[in-house]
């Protein structure tokens, strides 16, 4: 395969928010002899959260560094790469103890194909130690395939991007079938109220986001539109509870498929991960099938991604095709592979509710990269871009809102 097609989604550049190198290189001949140093820093173009860096050691081993931003942070419960470095060590685990070969790497190790393995990449460190750099960071392996931006995949035949989406499912639906207790995270979150729980807590990070001021103009970020009104809806809409190990931001460009196969080779950006509702990561990773695609008849066309980004549209929506039209599975196709894999009934009660609450959630994300270009705290060079968006993902849930209202949705 072409090296511009292993690099989908993983460029990197020059780094935005400074490291000291010699300071890392001296920690790390002191606590992780398995990195030759000295490492060269470079720092990854995409994701919108937490400061992310290649590094290149004296061998030409690659690895990955993530670390919180610098300076105040507006959520104390936000940037966790500490339950970061926690989770993707119990899964690295729970894989190693799944029956096959290991292999030489995440391409070949057999045990990740089995069909329990939730692939992640080795963590090596976790310095929780704010001298050193600045704030608190971990090490994991540079996990190399690609990383796709647009969920229509159109660099590939249709039916590995069908296989990539069933690849994508049935990864999650494993993740949901741990067991937290058997891994060592039964106390990784609480054990019930997902939902009210997580509509408390964002609706105080969005009060706290929205009051966040510009250092330079002084101007308030503000609330996320009709605000009072989805929450409302949300709080009298909630389905029964259920608790598992959730992801939390489950989606395709969180994931790394295989160089040259329709698969997943590892799963990425686990900051928001807790024991919660599985149905919330389902909802986040079919996001844009919720909402009707603007222009079905172009749907197809790569350059529509870059018109779509123009108009201030989040991301490729690709809902309400026809299977000729859709780019890769319809919703419910994916909903059946899901229900399938994870043992659950189809279709899912309530399922308007799940969507609405994806778009609610990105919201308050979006309201906090918001927050934190605001603070001059972004960490990616397509932050103010992003943070443009809280009032389209606000109409999302209000659309979806209307639809379910019209249906008489049932409620659990």
């Amino acid at each position: 395969m072409p090296e511009e097609k292993q690099k989908i989604g993983q460029q990197f550049g020059e780094v935005r928010n400074a490291v000291d190198t010699a300071v890392l290189n001296a920690y790390l001949e002191k606590h992780v002899p398995d990195i030759a140093g000295p490492v060269s820093v470079k720092q990854f173009s995409f994701g919108q959260s937490n400061p992310t860096y290649i590094l290149t050691d004296a061998r030409g081993a690659r690895y990955v560094l993530r670390k919180k931003p610098p300076g105040q942070l507006v959520s104390k419960t936000a940037h966790a790469v500490e339950r970061e470095f926690r989770v993707l060590r119990a899964l690295g685990e729970h894989n190693a103890r799944l029956p096959g070969n290991p292999g030489s790497g995440p391409h070949d190790d057999e045990r990740l194909k089995h069909a329990d393995a939730v692939p992640v990449p080795k963590v090596y460190v976790l310095c929780e130690d704010a001298e050193v750099l600045g704030t608190p960071w971990y090490i994991m392996e540079f996990v190399e395939g690609r990383i796709f931006e647009d969920v229509r995949m159109l660099s590939m035949p249709k039916e590995e991007r069908v296989e990539c989406y069933r690849s994508a499912l049935r990864t999650l639906a494993a993740l949901h079938r741990i067991d937290p207790n058997a891994v060592g995270l039964g106390s990784y979150g609480k054990q019930q109220d997902f939902y009210p729980r997580q509509l408390r807590g964002l609706g105080g990070i969005s009060q706290a986001q929205a009051a966040t001021k510009d250092k330079e103009t002084g101007k308030a970020v503000g609330p996320i539109p009709a605000f009072d009104e989805i929450t409302t809806w949300l709080g009298k809409n909630m389905p029964r509870d259920e608790n598992g190990i959730t992801h939390g931001d489950y989606k395709i460009d969180n994931l790394i498929f295989h160089p040259t196969e329709p698969r997943i080779i590892g799963v990425l950006d686990w900051e928001l991960s807790t024991l919660g509702h599985p149905l919330s990561d389902v909802a986040n990773l079919l996001q844009p099938f919720s909402i009707a695609c603007p222009f079905p008849e172009r749907i197809n066309e790569p350059e529509e991604l870059q018109r779509a980004a123009a108009r201030g549209e989040m991301f490729m929506l690709i809902g309400g095709l026809t299977p000729a039209q859709s780019p890769v599975p319809l919703k419910e196709e994916c909903l059946q592979v899901y229900c399938e894999a994870a043992a659950r009934p189809y279709p899912i009660e309530n399922w308007e509710f799940c969507e609405a609450w994806a778009w609610f959630r990105l919201a308050v994300i979006v309201q906090g990269i918001a927050a934190r270009v605001a603070r001059g705290q972004a960490s990616s060079a397509q932050a103010k871009t992003h943070a443009s968006k809280v009032g389209p993902c606000a109409e999302n849930v209000r659309q979806i809102m209307r639809k379910a209202k019209t249906q008489g949705a049932p409620k659990l």
